[in-house]
């Protein structure tokens, strides 16, 4: 911004932190507040450079969009959720019907399920709670309503645990692998590394939600099918219904979680015979 003042021009920075503002105003982020303090001399830095806080955004917003891509190599692209048999059956014809059944498997069934779980292992790993960490890694795995579930959330998981250990390793993930060795679902694998890395869960938590619709989104395009255009406008449309599924997730205690999809987990049952399918779930 530049401010004219008789002959004189003051030049005020934009900075990555004034940019990062919501509507209320205030910054929101990608850290845990922990790893936000500035040292004395952090508004002298020069302004072509980062300074510690930048950078340690930086960082988390780097690893959240390369853990959580399509190019990531946990096999993310071979699952449906079922969406692929409720194709077959006629529920799912257009992108409208996609959207309204993507919406309550987001709301009320797996996505929102992984949401509490993702918070949960999260927490626990921040607070180094080995008893609370079990519990929520068992939990996750039992809390799947079919057998192809139970294949696509630990099966993603282990993958996940395997690339981001030797890429990013860190010793939240070493000691987690020492606490858990059962089934390991992906929003646990997923909580847990952005807790070792110090990625704030409330930033984390909507990526990994978003990841998950656009996974589902990508299959259904391919099986409808629908074009590429049309399944951004479903993204789209579904941005609010991910916000309000993470804001829910934040707040549930993990004794409380529960789902309300039947015909979505009927769906994920009859993939298991399923004539045809491309996909794994």
């Amino acid at each position: 911004m530049t401010t004219h003042m008789g002959m004189i021009t003051v030049m005020t920075p934009i900075t990555p932190t004034t940019m990062n503002k919501g509507r209320s105003g205030a910054t929101r982020p990608l850290v845990r507040s922990s790893l936000r303090k500035r040292g004395p001399r952090a508004s002298k830095r020069p302004d072509s450079r980062l300074g510690g806080n930048e950078r340690t955004e930086s960082a988390a917003l780097y690893r959240l969009m390369a853990w959580l891509s399509p190019a990531y190599p946990i096999g993310a692209f071979s699952y449906s959720s079922g969406i692929e048999w409720a194709v077959e059956a006629g529920d799912v014809n257009s992108a409208e019907t996609l959207r309204q059944w993507l919406a309550v498997m987001l709301a009320e069934g797996g996505g929102f399920c992984d949401g509490v779980f993702f918070v949960h292992a999260h927490r626990a790993t921040s607070a180094s709670d080995n008893q609370a960490l079990r519990a929520v890694a068992e939990l996750a795995a039992a809390f799947v309503p079919s057998k192809e579930r139970f294949l696509e959330t630990t099966a993603q998981g282990r993958a996940f645990l395997d690339a981001t250990g030797a890429a990013w390793p860190c010793p939240a993930l070493a000691h987690f692998e020492s606490v858990w060795n059962g089934a390991v679902g992906l929003p646990i694998a997923v909580g847990v590394a952005c807790a070792g890395h110090d990625i704030a869960c409330e930033t984390a938590l909507p990526a990994f939600l978003h990841a998950l619709v656009a996974n589902w989104i990508s299959a259904g395009v391919r099986l409808i099918p629908l074009g590429q255009t049309d399944g951004q406008r479903i993204l789209a449309a579904l941005e609010e219904t991910v916000a309000a599924t993470a804001a829910r997730a934040l707040t549930t205690p993990l004794a409380d979680i529960g789902s309300a999809t039947f015909r979505a987990d009927l769906a994920t049952m009859r993939h298991e015979t399923q004539y045809t399918r491309l996909f794994r779930s």
